[in-house]
């Protein structure tokens, strides 16, 4: 034992060993390394300048730094020199774009009363006019356009043609502000001549200016209408071009009349093109659908397809609502966008439950048409709609009302019964002498009917409780009840009529008509 001490003590002392060795090493290596670094700047190894070695290498430290500060200004320097050579170009920019800029002084004004006298002269200062404006016009556009204002901003609209509702929006507002500039410059240059017709001129002159724009804009909206963007895009770009069409009318109507009818045809041909590419993307939509009808889902709701469709109903009808057009204008297309999207809905959930039962398929219709009657009733000019569809609701509600009654009957034990009443005549006999209708089997059913009327709520059709609406599924219950209440009242006024031969009616129906509605209200 004590010789594995030994052996094992000897053993962490060599390890220890070898470790130090390995540092040492290590630290050799890497003050060799620093040493031949420093025998490039300080050549000479003696005794002097080894004494000497901390201060010669704070010295160089100092020349080094003082090197750099001296370089570092000679660039500080030049960069001063650039930015003096810079402001000066922008201030002559600055100057020139001033001196260039349309200034309409008082001797034009009376330049121009003078010329009117001189009707070729007038009419050729009115062309030339409208020449320089238009190529301005053109030229600034295309600037907004590609290279935006000066300093970068506004940005080029060309920028944001990733989002076609602010690229749009951007090259109509330019030009509708573009357009009432140039109507002011013209009421400016004019407003001291008085010869007749200067209306005429000023339409004339501001539609040559206006109609160099035309071009470039109908291309660009073009390209973002024929792309497709989707129904809701294009529906929002139709009223964003119809409102800055009626804008532009409205506000320039007092002097131009058709003087912007070029721009103005130019819009609106965009507007119909838009508008038509929306119906045409409703009227694919709606041929999908009807090309691969949904069955109706076991619980009787609303198909996929038709929730999707509500959906983009619900989109186009919010933009509808939230549009700056005019209420006159909203108002008008809104039936044709109803139309579209309705109608093909409502022939779908026909074509989807035409294999259904009486009561499924009353509940399928009625589940649908209340998630389109609930869509549109959060919208304006929809009042139409929401009683046509109404209407519909309450003929499916006829049958799920009668269906729900039948259902009671048969199971309060009260159907065959009733059924015998309505048919019986009086060639056929008393109606104790048919079959199933003694005394004896109208006690049994009687014990149906009790257990019926002590939890009315447990006799409920399957498919009510599929209803989306509470509502709806309590009208339902109340109007089948007060049904299954007039049938009793008429099988107990057969059965209380002595030409029936019943002894003892009272105790057949021991509850008067007035006692079973109260027992069931």
């Amino acid at each position: 034992s004590t010789q594995a001490s030994s052996i094992t003590g000897f053993d962490c002392y060599q390890t220890a060993v070898d470790r130090f060795g390995r540092k040492i090493q290590k630290l050799k290596i890497e003050m060799l390394e620093a040493l031949k670094s420093l025998s490039v700047f300080f050549t000479e190894n003696s005794l002097r300048t080894r004494r000497n070695l901390r201060g010669d290498i704070e010295r160089r430290s100092l020349s080094i730094n003082e090197e750099f500060v001296r370089i570092f200004k000679e660039v500080k320097e030049e960069l001063e020199s650039v930015h003096e050579d810079v402001q000066a170009m922008s201030s002559c920019c600055e100057e020139m774009t001033n001196r260039l800029k349309v200034i309409i002084q008082n001797h034009l004004y009376q330049a121009m009363e003078s010329l009117q006298d001189r009707p070729v002269l007038y009419k050729y200062t009115l062309d030339e006019f409208g020449t320089a404006r238009r190529s301005a016009v053109v030229r600034g556009f295309i600037d907004a356009l590609t290279r935006g204002g000066m300093g970068g901003t506004p940005r080029p609209i060309e920028m944001h043609s990733h989002d076609p509702m602010r690229y749009v929006g951007d090259m109509l507002a330019w030009l509708h502000q573009a357009t009432a500039s140039e109507k002011e410059h013209l009421e400016a240059l004019l407003k001291q001549v008085t010869v007749q017709g200067v209306e005429e001129n000023m339409q004339e002159v501001v539609g040559h200016i206006t109609e160099g724009v035309c071009r470039p804009l109908k291309v660009r909206i073009e390209q973002v209408i024929i792309a497709e963007p989707g129904a809701v895009l294009l529906y929002k770009l139709s009223n964003l071009l119809k409102f800055y069409h009626h804008t532009i009318r409205s506000n320039l109507f007092g002097i131009m009349g058709t003087s912007v009818s070029s721009l103005l045809m130019t819009i609106d041909e965009m507007h119909m093109l838009s508008k038509k590419m929306f119906f045409n993307s409703l009227s694919l939509h709606a041929s999908r659908l009807m090309d691969k009808v949904e069955l109706p889902p076991p619980d009787l709701g609303p198909t996929a397809s038709l929730t999707q469709t509500l959906s983009l109903l619900r989109e186009v009808l919010a933009s509808h609502d939230s549009s700056v057009l005019p209420l006159d204008a909203r108002q008008a297309d809104f039936a044709q966008v109803l139309s579209c999207i309705l109608d093909p809905l409502l022939q779908l959930c026909t074509v989807s439950a035409s294999n259904l039962g009486t009561a499924d398929m009353a509940t399928y219709m009625v589940n649908s048409l209340y998630m389109m009657k609930t869509t549109l009733a959060l919208f304006e000019f929809t009042d139409k709609r929401l009683e046509m569809l109404e209407f519909q609701i309450e003929a499916h509600l006829d049958t799920l009302i009668n269906e729900q009654a039948s259902f009671v009957l048969t199971r309060a034990g009260l159907s065959h019964i009733y059924s015998c009443v309505q048919q019986h005549t009086a060639e056929q006999g008393p109606l104790a002498n048919l079959p199933g209708m003694d005394s004896t089997s109208l006690k049994t059913s009687m014990v149906q009917f009790d257990r019926y009327l002590a939890s009315p709520d447990t006799l409920v059709m399957p498919q009510l409780n599929f209803l989306l609406s509470a509502a709806i599924k309590e009208q339902i219950f109340k109007q089948s009840t007060e049904l299954v209440c007039r049938a009793y009242g008429e099988v107990y006024k057969g059965v209380t009529n002595p030409t029936n031969a019943y002894k003892d009616a009272e105790s057949v129906l021991h509850r008067t008509p007035q006692q079973v509605q109260t027992l069931l209200s």
